[in-house]
C-alpha cells in the first residue's frame, strides 16, 4: 500500500487549482471556506471539499438546449433502426490436394465475424453489406433494444456489395431514407455502426461524425475486393471494422449511404471512409426482395482496363477492346478500336467511369454514348439486354453445380480468354469450400479430357469410379490453373 504525504507547497497548489480550475467543470462548485455554500453533496478531493450542485442554475437552460444539435437529432431518428449482425461461417483449411470432393467438414474451422445493418421495412427487412454475410452458416441480428433474432439471407449481390436479411419481427423502427444526389462537399454526416461489435457488451450503435469529403469516388479494384465500389461517398467520419453495412446519415437524420470500406494501412480508420449511395442500395435490395438476385444489364462491349491507364488521357476516353457478335453494341455499329468519350452525359475518364454507368443500368435501358471512330465524333444508342449467361441453357451437375457452355457472347460478358469450356454460374458454398472452385470459373479440362461444352463435365464425372483422383483445369482471372480432387 502506498501513502502520499503532502507538503505545504503541494496543499497550496491544490487549493489554487481547486479555486481557479475546478469551477470550470460542469456541475462542480468549490467550497473553500469563502462565501456561501450552495446546497448539495460534498466530495473530498485532494484535501479540498467540493460541493456537487444538485440543481442547475436557470441561466444554464440556453446552454443545455444548445447541446441538442442537428447531429443529436439525426442519431435519434436513425439510431433505433440500426442493428448488429453476428455471423458464423466455416472456412476451409487447406490440408492437402487430396481433400475429399464432397466432405465439406474436412479441413474446416468455424469463424465468427460481425457487422452492421439497418431496418428498411417494419416487418424485419434489413440492408447490410454482402461481404458481412458472405459464406454465412448462421446469422443472428441484435436489435437496438438488445433483443436477438435469427436472420434469413433473402439475397446477396457481390458486385454492389449489398445483401438483404429478414427477421421474424413486426412494427420495427425504420431508418428514414434520403438521397445522395444533392450532397454538398463539407456538409455534416453521421456514421452509425457496431465496430468490433462482438467485443462490446451492449447493442447501442457507435456514432461518429464528420463531413462529406467527396462524391463520385471510384475505387480501383484489388485482388481481395470482389465488389465494384463506384460513385462512392467519401467521408472522414470514422469507420472501423464492424461498421460495414451501417447507415451513413445526413444532418436531417436521413440515410444517404451504406458504410462499406476504408483506406487504411493499419486496418483502422484514418479518415478515408466510403459509403455506397443509398439509391443503389435500395434498388438492389428491391430486386433481391422480388427475385433473390439482381438482373444485370448487358451492353455487349468491353473496354481497356487498368493496364491502359496511360492511354486514357491521350485518347480522351476509353478504348473498346471487344464487341460481342450480335450483342447490343454490335447491333449499332460499335467496333473494337473505337474510343468512348461520354455515356449518358457522363465524361468517361477511365474504365471505372464506364463501369459506374453500367452498374446502375436496368435491362432495356438505353445508353447514349459519344465515341470517336475513324477520327470522327459519333453518337450511338445502345439498348441493353439480359446477360448471355442468364438466357443460356443451364446444365445442373450433381445437384450443386450449374454450368453453361462458353460461346462468344459469354466470353465477352465475362472477359474470358478461352472461347470454349463450361462456365460455373452457380455453385453451392459446401462444394465451393470442398473443391476450391468458384462461380465465374471456366472449366477447360478434366484430366486429359478437353471440356468444350457444359455437357462434357457431366459425362466425365459419370465415368469416374468412387475415390478416383482427377485434375481440373480452369480459367480464373485470365490465368489457367488447376486443382486435384477425389470423387466421392
Amino acid at each position: 500500500m502506498f501513502r502520499v504525504s503532502r507538503t505545504p507547497s503541494m496543499v497550496r497548489a491544490m487549493n489554487i487549482a481547486a479555486r481557479w480550475v475546478l469551477p470550470a467543470l460542469t456541475g462542480l462548485v468549490v467550497a473553500t471556506g469563502c462565501g456561501e455554500r450552495p446546497a448539495g453533496r460534498q466530495v473530498a478531493l485532494a484535501g479540498t471539499t467540493l460541493q456537487v450542485a444538485t440543481e442547475r442554475p436557470a441561466a444554464r437552460g440556453s446552454i443545455d438546449s444548445s447541446r441538442r444539435t442537428a447531429i443529436v437529432d439525426a442519431v435519434a431518428r436513425v439510431g433505433p433502426a440500426v442493428v448488429s449482425i453476428n455471423v458464423t461461417s466455416r472456412r476451409r483449411v487447406q490440408r492437402s490436394p487430396w481433400d475429399l470432393f464432397f466432405v465439406p467438414q474436412l479441413g474446416e474451422r468455424r469463424v465468427r465475424s460481425s457487422g452492421t445493418g439497418f431496418v428498411i421495412q417494419p416487418d424485419g427487412v434489413i440492408i447490410t453489406n454482402q461481404h458481412v454475410v458472405a459464406g454465412a452458416d448462421s446469422i443472428v441480428v441484435m436489435l437496438s433494444d438488445g433483443v436477438e433474432a435469427t436472420a434469413t439471407l433473402v439475397g446477396e449481390d457481390p458486385i454492389t456489395d449489398i445483401a438483404v436479411l429478414k427477421i421474424d419481427r413486426e412494427n420495427l423502427p425504420v431508418a428514414p431514407l434520403g438521397r445522395s444526389t444533392d450532397l454538398m462537399i463539407g456538409e455534416w454526416v453521421v456514421a452509425l455502426g457496431n465496430p468490433y461489435g462482438y467485443l462490446l457488451g451492449n447493442a447501442e450503435p457507435t456514432v461518429t461524425a464528420g463531413v462529406v469529403s467527396a462524391t463520385g469516388r471510384n475505387i480501383v479494384p484489388s485482388g481481395d475486393q470482389p465488389g465494384l465500389y463506384l460513385d462512392m461517398i467519401q467521408t472522414d467520419a470514422a469507420i472501423n471494422p464492424g461498421n460495414s453495412g451501417g447507415p451513413l446519415s445526413n444532418a436531417l437524420g436521413e440515410v444517404i449511404g451504406v458504410n462499406s470500406s476504408i483506406f487504411s494501412p493499419t486496418g483502422s480508420s484514418i479518415g478515408l471512409g466510403f459509403a455506397i449511395p443509398v439509391e443503389r442500395a435500395v434498388r438492389v435490395a428491391q430486386q433481391l426482395l422480388r427475385s433473390g438476385s439482381v438482373r444485370r444489364a448487358w451492353t455487349g462491349l468491353d473496354v481497356a482496363g487498368a493496364d491502359a491507364m496511360r492511354d486514357w488521357k491521350a485518347q480522351g476516353g476509353v478504348s473498346v477492346v471487344s464487341v460481342a457478335p450480335g450483342g447490343p453494341s454490335g447491333l449499332v455499329g460499335i467496333k473494337p478500336g473505337d474510343i468512348l468519350t461520354e455515356a449518358n452525359g457522363r465524361r468517361l475518364r477511365n474504365f471505372l467511369d464506364w463501369e459506374a454507368v453500367k452498374l446502375d443500368l436496368l435491362v432495356g435501358d438505353t445508353v447514349h454514348v459519344t465515341l470517336a471512330s475513324s477520327g470522327r465524333s459519333q453518337e450511338r444508342r445502345i439498348v441493353t439486354a439480359d446477360l448471355p449467361t442468364v438466357t443460356a441453357e443451364r446444365l445442373t451437375v450433381l445437384r450443386d453445380l450449374q454450368l453453361v457452355t462458353v460461346d462468344p457472347a459469354i466470353q465477352s460478358e465475362r472477359g474470358l480468354e478461352s472461347s470454349e469450356g463450361a462456365l460455373i454460374v452457380r455453385i453451392s458454398p459446401a462444394v465451393s469450400r470442398a473443391t476450391g472452385l468458384q462461380e465465374g470459373d471456366a472449366i477447360l479440362g478434366m484430366d486429359r479430357t478437353r471440356i468444350r461444352r457444359a455437357e462434357h463435365v457431366g459425362e466425365f464425372l459419370n465415368s469416374l469410379r468412387p475415390r478416383q483422383q482427377f485434375r481440373v483445369y480452369f480459367e480464373r482471372g485470365g490465368r489457367v490453373i488447376f486443382t486435384d480432387l477425389v470423387f466421392q
